[in-house]
């Protein structure tokens, strides 16, 4: 029995140096997730981004379905690499509104007409406020509203063509 009991501090500290190991190699995720998930969106209104479409009130949900509420700007490169998929989305029926963040109508606008334009609604956010509200800490950053107005997902990040279906499959719960 003596024997066994002097292997006891060794296998503390071999479990020890694995603890360490495990926390050093774990993948790191620095994603802050919105705490809106679940919850109804705000009742907060914005000013339209370009004359040609309306703003977006976000405690409205015309029509009564699940849509999409996209988060970009036209300086942002990783909101070029998603506008086919969103591209995609449209053409697949999905109702998508958008919060423009700090940026111009004149830049928006260039930015539609060179990467097509998904959007039904577009609303100003000059300095974020709304993008904040929203838990969104980035762009692009998509959220799935389902029929009762509550965001039933975030999508952190472009959405690539492997995206689609699960936000197709979000968006098909959410009714």
């Amino acid at each position: 029995m003596k024997k066994l009991l002097l292997w006891v501090p060794l296998l503390v500290f071999a479990g020890l140096v694995a603890l360490a190991m495990h926390g050093l190699y774990r993948p790191n995720d620095p994603t802050i997730r919105s705490a809106l998930v679940g919850k109804p969106l705000p009742a907060l209104t914005l000013e339209p981004m370009l004359p040609s479409k309306p703003g977006l009130a976000l405690g409205e949900n015309p029509g009564g379905e699940p849509r999409l509420v996209n988060v970009f700007a036209s300086w942002c490169v990783p909101c070029i690499a998603e506008a086919p998929q969103l591209m995609r989305l449209k053409q697949e029926g999905v109702a998508i509104d958008a919060i423009a963040i700090r940026d111009t109508g004149p830049a928006i606008a260039r930015f539609l007409a060179e990467h097509g334009d998904p959007y039904r609604r577009i609303g100003d956010d000059p300095r974020s406020a709304v993008q904040l509200a929203l838990g969104s800490s980035g762009v692009p950053e998509t959220f799935v509203i389902d029929a009762q107005g509550r965001i039933a997902m975030q999508h952190i990040g472009a959405i690539t063509e492997g995206d689609v279906p699960r936000i197709l499959a979000a968006l098909e719960a959410a009714r």
